[in-house]
């Protein structure tokens, strides 16, 4: 199982599906400000848009908006800033938080249209894709092309937005992201016959150990939940099948066979009781069973590690971890958050150099450090640091740790994302092969179908 979430006020990874032509970024209201150029219907310094480096004093006052952060790391932001004001006197930056809700997107291109705009933003994919195409963020290959040198470069390279034009531009700073790897019962395994120090390196191959386990649990145990809505688009990524078409119009997974068989897998799987037949349609991911004994896989997510030790220790002393199959990919994909200055403010030099301020090396490696969070950071001084690479011992936690920091300086963040229409309606196709009313083949076919005709409707 396969989980991207990020615990406690960490929600805001949620993908939205609105896109920018739903958003409808062409309009906007008179806007404000002084300036020789126009983004929307905003006025804008001509310094902000077009060619050229952004030059100006880093001084005045700034907007700086952060999404349900606040709560849990009001002491760490309000440091931040307090530095940074610090280091350029002359300089004010007020901090609000958004609570980063279903109505994410829409608020955010409502502030955008109306000029409103926060000059420095922590932004998702989805918005930050809808925002660049209408030119509201700073376009960083131009206003400072040396911005993406701290960030792991795999990272920075495929951390890049469409414009207006069509081209691929830098108008983001890659910022905090999660991390994904196999966490097991040990025990479990061992029972079944699967050795834990050789984690599989397929999806395939770690299926094929899913039936092992089913073979020796007997009904008494099991490998993983049956969901696949916990697996879907993500499997299919690190198996390199191509989900939609080049264009991004139409879905393609049908195209591959390696869809059919992983359905086919699914299916065998269920019904060889390797999942518990009541977690099919269930939502719950593998936290609890997993804390409880109940399967031999737990959550990919190493924050739930850390959760096993403080609930569950007995757990906890038999839980290994290792990485997740990279299989045809490669590597492994990230969905970061994202820190943006608008090209609608009227400080963007100083916008731009909180941005690069928050995000740096040193600030990202201190709030990784905060107890209350596990998260990771996207610069290579950061992923370089003994706090992620000094791991001792058999402590799965540390390990963990470790191993994703890791496997992070190889990391794209190119990852997949489905609208939830489009993710519920392959779902429910999948589903019911699983329970053996359709073929896999016929599943597929139409699990494409539907998800093409909710594309083609905006869903």
């Amino acid at each position: 199982m396969r989980s991207r979430r990020l615990t406690g006020s960490l929600t805001c990874l949620v993908v939205l599906s609105l896109t920018a032509a739903g958003c409808g970024l062409s309009g906007g209201s008179d806007g404000s400000g002084d300036g020789d150029a126009k983004v929307g219907n905003c006025k804008v310094d001509k310094g902000n848009v077009g060619s050229g480096k952004l030059s100006g004093d880093v001084k005045g006052k700034i907007t700086f908006q952060t999404t349900n952060l606040k709560k849990d790391f009001g002491g760490f932001f309000n440091g931040v800033i307090k530095a940074f004001e610090k280091a350029h006197p002359g300089t004010s930056v007020k901090w609000i938080d958004d609570p980063g809700d279903n109505t994410f997107t829409q608020r955010v291109v409502a502030d955008a249209q109306a000029c409103t705009l926060p000059d420095v933003i922590n932004l998702n994919v989805v918005t930050a894709k809808s925002l660049t195409k209408a030119g509201y963020l700073l376009n960083l290959d131009e206003k400072d092309p040396d911005a993406g040198k701290p960030f792991v470069p795999a990272f920075w390279k495929s951390s890049t937005m469409t414009d207006s034009s069509g081209a691929s531009v830098h108008s983001v700073l890659p910022w905090y992201t999660g991390g994904i790897m196999l966490s097991y019962n040990t025990d479990l395994l061992k029972k079944a016959g699967v050795d834990p120090a050789k984690p599989p390196t397929t999806i395939f191959g770690l299926f094929a150990d899913y039936e092992k386990v089913a073979k020796a649990g007997k009904g008494k145990f099991y490998a993983t939940v049956a969901n696949p809505i916990w697996r879907i688009p993500a499997d299919w990524q690190q198996m390199d099948i191509k989900v939609y078409s080049s264009d991004g119009k139409s879905f393609t997974f049908a195209d591959d066979p390696k869809t059919t068989e992983w359905v086919a897998w699914m299916k065998k799987l269920y019904q060889a009781g390797a999942m518990p037949k009541d977690s099919l349609s269930s939502n719950n991911d593998a936290s609890t069973p997993y804390s409880q004994g109940k399967i031999a896989y737990g959550s990919t997510n190493p924050s739930y590690v850390r959760f096993v030790k403080q609930n569950s220790p007995s757990i906890y002393a038999k839980t290994g971890v290792g990485q997740y199959p990279f299989d045809a990919l490669g590597h492994t994909t990230g969905a970061p958050q994202y820190i943006a200055a608008a090209s609608t403010s009227k400080n963007a030099p100083t916008a731009l150099a909180f941005a690069k301020f928050l995000t740096n090396a040193q600030n990202q490696l201190a709030w990784c450090k905060d107890p209350n969070v596990v998260i990771f950071p996207t610069t290579s001084a950061s992923l370089d640091d003994p706090f992620f690479q000094n791991a001792t011992g058999d402590d799965p936690f540390g390990q963990a740790r470790k191993l994703v920091a890791e496997q992070l300086k190889t990391a794209t963040a190119y990852e997949i994302t489905l609208s939830p229409a489009a993710q519920n309606a392959i779902v429910a196709q999948v589903q019911l092969a699983m329970q053996g009313k359709k073929s896999p083949e016929q599943a597929v076919k139409d699990a494409q179908a539907k998800a093409n005709e909710l594309l083609k409707q905006g869903s």
